[in-house]
């Protein structure tokens, strides 16, 4: 049996293109199940204030209903507050939970920044596996 130099480089290219491709699928798929952390959650209700609740012409309170919560969207964003991240609507009680990726966030109510609603954002931090829990309440500044 004859063995040409040539066969035999086509057939080391071969396997070594293989062993390349093989190698390369292995580390992407290694470092990508190290970045895929199992999500976290937050979770909390939200409470809509005003000081003095708005009197109807027949005397009656409004109630706060499901279509008031959906009026205050909160939106979670970036640790330094420039990116949203995530948006929730509270349910027709009040809460709220969403899964989050590991890391630092901070939750506030969308239309806060121009000036018609009071909240204080809240900071808080999401730990793979586990529930944190933050309440947000909201003086709409109706008198």
């Amino acid at each position: 049996m004859e063995i040409y130099p040539a066969q035999s480089f086509a057939v080391m290219t071969s396997v070594l293109k293989h062993l390349i491709f093989a190698c390369a699928f292995l580390l992407l798929a290694s470092s990508a199940s190290v970045d895929a952390a199992p999500p976290g959650f937050v979770e909390g209700h939200l409470k809509i204030i005003s000081p003095k609740e708005v009197e109807l012409a027949d005397g009656n309170a409004p109630a706060i209903t499901a279509e008031n919560y959906a009026e205050y969207p909160l939106i979670i964003l970036s640790q330094d507050g420039k990116k949203e991240i995530a948006r929730v609507t509270a349910d027709g009680d009040g809460n709220y939970r969403t899964a989050l990726p590991p890391g630092n966030y901070v939750l506030d109510v969308q239309g806060r920044a121009r000036g018609h609603l009071r909240a204080k954002p809240q900071r808080f931090t999401v730990v793979s596996n586990q529930t944190v829990h933050v309440d947000m309440d909201i003086d709409t500044g109706v008198r």
